[in-house]
């Protein structure tokens, strides 16, 4: 379950560098056992870098829709299980060869991960947290 957020919080965590977005993503998406994307349609919302295309996400519903914006005004925020990520997702970029963009500012700013390096990530943050719980 997401935890609700005022105007000021949901600013002031959008303002953070974007290592510090992408660390509190990875400590949200873990506590929460879900991703959050941007779908309508046609699919996933997609960014692109100079070099990838990518596939941002959110650590909230809150902050996805925060983004469902101009052309993106027909998005909604959708979740995704971290059991599906793991199982799914993953390995579907990599096929693809599309990156993932982490908790991206309104400017198009974020942590640009290779799938396989993010879902490292996500595992090693779930391990921890898995062993802190014990």
């Amino acid at each position: 379950m997401s935890k609700q957020y005022t105007s000021e919080q949901l600013n002031e965590i959008n303002k953070l560098s974007d290592q510090n977005r992408a660390d509190y993503f990875i400590k949200e998406v873990i506590h929460n056992n879900q991703i959050w994307i941007l779908t309508d349609e046609h699919g996933c919302v997609m960014l692109n870098t100079e070099d990838e295309d990518c596939v941002p996400v959110w650590p909230s519903p809150e902050f996805a829709a925060l983004w469902a914006t101009k052309e993106w005004q027909a998005c909604k925020p959708e979740a995704i299980s971290l059991n599906k990520w793991f199982s799914r997702w993953t390995t579907g970029l990599v096929e693809d060869e599309i990156a993932v963009v982490i908790f991206p500012s309104k400017e198009e700013q974020g942590m640009v991960y290779d799938p396989q390096d993010f879902d490292h990530v996500l595992q090693t943050a779930k391990k921890k947290q898995k062993k802190n719980n014990n």
